[in-house]
């Protein structure tokens, strides 16, 4: 079984994914002082028993790293994925200093197009990979040398984000674009290889700012789209796509077992599910409300 979930979080990014191997990774930090007890000790809960535990940065925004310091302080963060990168910034928060701390350590990995490592995207005889790869950035192209540099410079860090996926065998694929600018994906859009996925986390929380091209979404053909959390007035709803926006659905958990990936959401007053959801009885998450599966062919 894998469980991936993506947070409600205060106008941020927070993901994991319990993989069914002996990995578990977190995608971005967003905690708030509110909640950091209840998603420490889930964390914990869900990490249990796997010996492989990474953290994926995006990029450096408060919305990104928000809680960073407390979590390393209470979870072992042995394995730090990030763009190489020499962000700046005027604010030096307690969460961006610990975000330059681990970005710097031996302990950090540098994210690029077509990388690998264990137990990310590469077997090995005592332990299966988390079917994590990576699609962007790729460190020769100037498009992304010159957005490295606009970091540097202590400008917008958003389009360093690298773009990820995740593929489970006769199941769910998935995409991870950071806070990636629609301007920039313009630029880089034929330097990528994109694949069909079925599951796309929207840009930039869903804003319009981050809108991920049409030539781009035509080539993933996504079947739901996830919007996340901003404001309502600066997101786009991709119309003509299947969504699920997290400002109504609120936390959100996939279930990815055998050939099935079952939706659940927090809000139990959610009634505007993806119309290409299958409902299949028995399906059921304490805490949560199931609103239908994607099923997939063996």
């Amino acid at each position: 079984m894998v469980k991936i979930k993506s947070f409600l979080t205060n106008n941020g990014d927070m993901f994991y994914i319990k993989h069914n191997s002996d990995n578990f990774t977190i995608i971005d930090c967003c905690i708030d002082e509110e909640n950091k007890d209840s998603i420490l000790n889930e964390l914990k809960n869900e990490r249990e028993n796997k010996h492989v535990t990474r953290l994926i940065s995006t990029h450096p925004d408060d919305d990104h790293i928000r809680g960073l310091k407390y979590l390393a302080e209470n979870f072992s963060i042995l394995n730090f994925y990030c763009v190489e990168n020499e962000a700046t910034k005027d604010d030096l928060t307690d969460d961006f200093k610990k975000y330059c701390e681990l970005r710097d350590s031996k302990q950090a990995f540098y994210l690029y197009k077509g990388c690998s490592r264990k137990w990310m995207n590469e077997f090995s005889p005592e332990r299966k990979s988390s079917g994590i790869n990576i699609k962007w950035p790729d460190p020769e192209n100037s498009d992304f040398q010159n957005v490295l540099q606009e970091a540097k410079d202590g400008k917008s860090p958003n389009n360093i984000s690298p773009i990820i996926t995740y593929s489970l065998k006769n199941n769910i694929t998935a995409y991870w674009f950071g806070d990636l600018e629609t301007d920039y994906m313009n630029q880089i859009k034929d330097n990528v290889d994109w694949v069909e996925a079925d599951i796309v986390f929207a840009s930039h929380h869903g804003r319009s700012s981050g809108t991920i091209p049409s030539d781009i979404l035509e080539k993933i053909k996504p079947k739901i789209i996830i919007i996340g959390n901003a404001k309502s007035k600066n997101l786009n709803y991709y119309p003509g796509y299947e969504t699920i926006t997290q400002n109504s659905a609120e936390n959100i958990v996939i279930i990815c077992e055998n050939n099935t990936a079952d939706f659940f959401v927090s809000n139990f007053n959610y009634n505007t599910p993806p119309n290409n959801l299958k409902k299949i009885h028995g399906k059921n998450l304490e805490g949560y409300t199931y609103i239908g599966s994607l099923e997939f062919n063996e």
